[in-house]
């Protein structure tokens, strides 16, 4: 099975504020999965993951990221509790570079889904903070000298983030 734009296989799985993507999907005896070509194989595909899968392919193909430096569900500790960022860009010298944290079409983004990316961040220290619900996408940049940040227009293409 493969979604190649056209019709969506799920009804819950809408379309999304993104060019269509190119994802592999399967369907077992429980649930359709979807083919997480970072982590190399496949899971469940629920709205949150639909949006991750989707971005993902969407700034490998759309923006250049390159796909080596790219993880998903990447584990760090925080005050001594294990969390999970969705992505993790690096640049080449494997430095956090972009940390993007995304949510299920129906889920707004708030400042609570921001607090949670920053939380992330106190720990990484990514240039980039990249937001997502498949409907709506917000990448701003944290300027550490200044103690501030600044939302960007669009998502920029890889080569523009190590500027």
């Amino acid at each position: 099975m493969r979604n190649t734009g056209g019709p969506l296989i799920e009804p819950h799985m809408q379309q999304l504020n993104l060019p269509p993507q190119p994802l592999r999907l399967r369907k077992n005896e429980k649930s359709i999965q979807v083919l997480d070509a970072l982590r190399h194989r496949f899971v469940a595909l629920t709205p949150e993951e639909w949006v991750r899968q989707n971005f993902v392919s969407f700034l490998i193909t759309g923006r250049q990221f390159p796909a080596a430096l790219m993880a998903n569900e990447v584990s760090l500790m925080q005050n001594g509790i294990k969390r999970r960022c969705d992505t993790l860009v690096t640049d080449r010298s494997g430095n956090p570079l972009v940390i993007v944290e995304y949510k299920a079409p129906s889920i707004a983004i708030t400042q609570k889904v921001f607090d949670q990316i920053v939380r992330y961040n106190m720990v990484l220290r990514a240039r980039y903070l990249m937001v997502s619900n498949g409907m709506a996408h917000f990448c701003c940049k944290i300027d550490y000298e200044k103690n501030s940040y600044a939302f960007l227009p669009d998502i920029p293409c890889y080569n523009d983030l190590l500027t």
